[in-house]
């Protein structure tokens, strides 16, 4: 069966000059920005467009209910419900299809199962809801995954509301500023309730389907993945203090310059890691403040992102990244603090789910393998509480969190069928 209506490729081009990034290139969609309130919208009209009925809970995160045929459309009806979607924010100069991937597949999904029903073919005991997750980037409070953090419980609700943005906006001021109320947000047990078991289609961030492994003749993967777990990970925030100066009439040897303490940490940082196994490390944010051209910082501020397989061994690594920020700083006369941020431990996905998914994916797919991925999602928040699983859509050359991001047409509708299939034997 060919996806019908409107295929995810039409549904993403509609919102392509959406949140463009002139400096960067590709796309900047930071949460509640102009560009993310657009989206939302559009999604929104999707939904509506499609007789789906659309909520907003008290923690930002949009529902679009599918319910079963004569029920009441309440909680008590919704309760055990399957869901599917992703986000819509972005990081700084991101992709086209990280987030709205998964969010347009699970509206063409729905346009599959909806023309499967009409014919007979779909009788359905559940329902289905579509989701739009917010800040699932951490790319504007950073926190990632900060709506499904929120609504699990696994970030402190009077945290997330104090964190502030790069204006010094309150998550909680922004939050009510789009219609949330902050007093209402965080832990949402009756909302949990709904979700039976929850499905995140997403495009590969990586090139694992393009592996040696399962790659064909002519060197071509799999159009989809099922995910199988999420390394461990963290963000860490080390502020180097110094002695903030004029450029010019300070002398080198009379400087505490925390910009040369944060300089040296980035190198140790990539070598720290390349020594450790499995690791990844990466330093892509620094800020020195106050940030002129001819003035020796007085603080730099670097973000570190850590991530392996195994959780004690990504804390052994940041506490030697520690330990070496606070040899430089002392060389340099500075000091350092360190900061975390978010840290969420290794995820397997439900095994039961998994099965499910794998077997309904091989009907279409028999070389869809299981896959690891070193990258943080939605799902892995919920699978804490309810069974969750992933699909991954191949991604040619495995470049993500980059305008170079893609996908191509034929794994996207393979995609959209491999979830729709998924969605049918669990409704």
């Amino acid at each position: 069966m060919t996806v019908p209506r409107s295929t995810v490729n039409s549904l993403i081009a509609a919102i392509h000059d959406v949140g463009q990034d002139s400096v960067r290139g590709g796309y900047s969609r930071p949460v509640y920005s102009s560009a993310e309130i657009t989206l939302r919208e559009w999604f929104i009209a999707e939904a509506e467009s499609r007789s789906l009925q659309v909520t907003t809970d008290a923690n930002g995160i949009i529902w679009a209910w599918w319910d079963t045929p004569g029920s009441l459309r309440d909680a008590a009806s919704r309760r055990g419900a399957l869901v599917t979607g992703s986000h819509l924010d972005s990081v700084p100069g991101g992709g086209a299809f990280d987030g709205p991937l998964g969010v347009a597949s699970a509206l063409s999904a729905f346009d599959v199962l909806a023309a499967r029903e009409a014919s007979g073919a779909l009788v359905r005991n559940r329902a289905l809801a579509l989701s739009v997750f917010p800040e699932e980037e951490g790319s504007r409070f950073g926190v990632a995954c900060l709506g499904s953090r929120l609504l699990t419980g696994a970030i402190d609700t009077s945290r997330a509301l104090n964190l502030r943005d790069a204006n010094g906006n309150t998550f909680a001021d922004v939050a009510a500023a789009n219609g949330l109320d902050p007093a209402r947000m965080g832990r949402d047990d009756a909302a949990l309730a709904q979700i039976g078991d929850f499905i995140e289609l997403h495009v590969e961030q990586g090139r694992g389907l393009n592996t040696e492994e399962y790659t064909d003749a002519a060197g071509r993967g799999p159009a989809v993945a099922i995910g199988s777990s999420i390394l461990g990970h963290g963000r860490w925030r080390l502020s180097f203090s110094g002695q903030g100066n004029h450029a010019g009439t300070t002398l080198m040897i009379d400087r505490a310059d925390p910009m040369i303490a944060a300089a040296q940490l980035v190198l140790k940082v990539r070598e720290l890691a390349t020594a450790t196994p499995d690791a990844r490390a990466t330093v892509g944010r620094i800020e020195p403040v106050p940030g002129g051209t001819n003035v020796i910082a007085s603080r730099v501020d670097l973000w570190l992102d850590a991530r392996h397989p195994d959780d004690a061994t990504t804390a052994l690594l940041v506490q030697k990244i520690h330990g070496q920020a606070q040899r430089i700083a002392a060389f340099e006369g500075c000091t350092v603090k360190l900061t975390e941020e978010s840290l969420s431990g290794t995820v397997s996905f439900d095994a039961s789910l998994t099965r499910t998914l794998s077997q309904s994916i091989h009907r279409l797919i028999p070389t869809a393998p299981l896959l690891p991925t070193g990258a943080g999602h939605d799902a892995g928040v919920l699978a804490a509480h309810v069974p969750s699983g992933m699909i991954y859509v191949r991604n040619p050359s495995g470049i993500s969190h980059s305008p170079e991001e893609y996908v191509e047409d034929d794994d996207v509708d393979a995609g959209v069928l491999a979830l729709a299939d998924a969605l049918e034997d669990l409704l």
